[in-house]
């Protein structure tokens, strides 16, 4: 499996406090089935003020001590990007990375507060050649009331990514009501951990990989934990990507449609 979304970065943000703490996090990722992990901190500007020179620096002494370990477990950059004024530039700069630099980007909004014009901003980080990639959408405390928001958005072509956590009850009836509806409305692409530590927040995949099993069928919980996940780092087009098992591409209207193949989401061209 591959997990696109965790803080096994030691001291970075407000995953991992240490390296030993990055360490036995690795440890269970591997257990647990995770073969590649995305080093994801957070990127806040005046909170968490990461960019692509620090999350490599801490990438490379990491994966040094992995292979003192043994542990087999890969990292590919990335980050969990709050929304600024600055992020499209931020990230044709590479100042923010994308997901192994690829087109898709971890997108977080705000989780108690709706952001104003979030469709007018997607649409603009989309034609500047992006792939947002919304996570823990169901966790969003606004989400009751803008549910249609996230329809909008998968049919405009953002991907949406749920944690594992959600589907497996970790955090509560209400988020995995929502994380269950949309997995069965097909607004689901991707599950991935979110994983801080080892005991509130650690790198298991395999339960809501199973449960989506149980939910969708085998061969769609393999496209969220690794089909899809490995057509992003390897930087694929969303239409090469499979198709969800309800709310397919063909929902796209013609003028979506249109949209991504202007700009470049019908091949393989890496962004620029």
């Amino acid at each position: 499996m591959i997990d696109l979304h965790c803080h096994i970065l030691p001291g970075i943000d407000d995953g991992a406090p240490d390296i030993d703490v990055s360490i036995a996090m690795a440890r269970a990722a591997v257990a647990d089935g995770i073969t590649v992990t995305a080093c994801t901190p957070h990127i806040m500007p005046g909170v968490y003020n990461n960019n692509r020179a620090i999350i490599e620096e801490r990438m490379a002494v990491l994966s040094a001590r992995f292979a003192e370990e043994g542990i087999d477990l890969k990292l590919v950059v990335g980050a969990d990007v709050h929304m600024d004024v600055e992020l499209t530039s931020g990230l044709k700069s590479g100042r923010i990375p994308s997901l192994n630099n690829s087109r898709y980007f971890l997108f977080e909004p705000p989780h108690h507060v709706p952001p104003p014009r979030i469709e007018d901003n997607v649409f603009s980080i989309m034609s500047a050649g992006y792939v947002p990639i919304l996570t823990h959408p169901e966790r969003l405390s606004w989400i009751e009331s803008h549910y249609a928001v996230m329809e909008r958005l998968v049919k405009m072509g953002v991907l949406m990514q749920i944690t594992a956590g959600s589907i497996t009850g970790q955090f509560g009836r209400r988020v995995r009501h929502f994380a269950d509806k949309m997995i069965d409305e097909g607004l689901v692409h991707i599950l991935a951990t979110d994983a801080h530590n080892l005991t509130g927040r650690p790198p298991n995949l395999s339960h809501a990989r199973d449960l989506v099993a149980e939910r969708l069928g085998e061969a769609e919980s393999i496209h969220m934990t690794s089909t899809r996940p490995q057509a992003i780092i390897d930087n694929l087009s969303p239409d090469l990507m499979p198709s969800r098992p309800a709310a397919d591409l063909s929902t796209r209207s013609e003028t979506q449609k249109g949209l991504l193949a202007r700009f470049g989401f019908g091949r393989r061209s890496r962004a620029s």
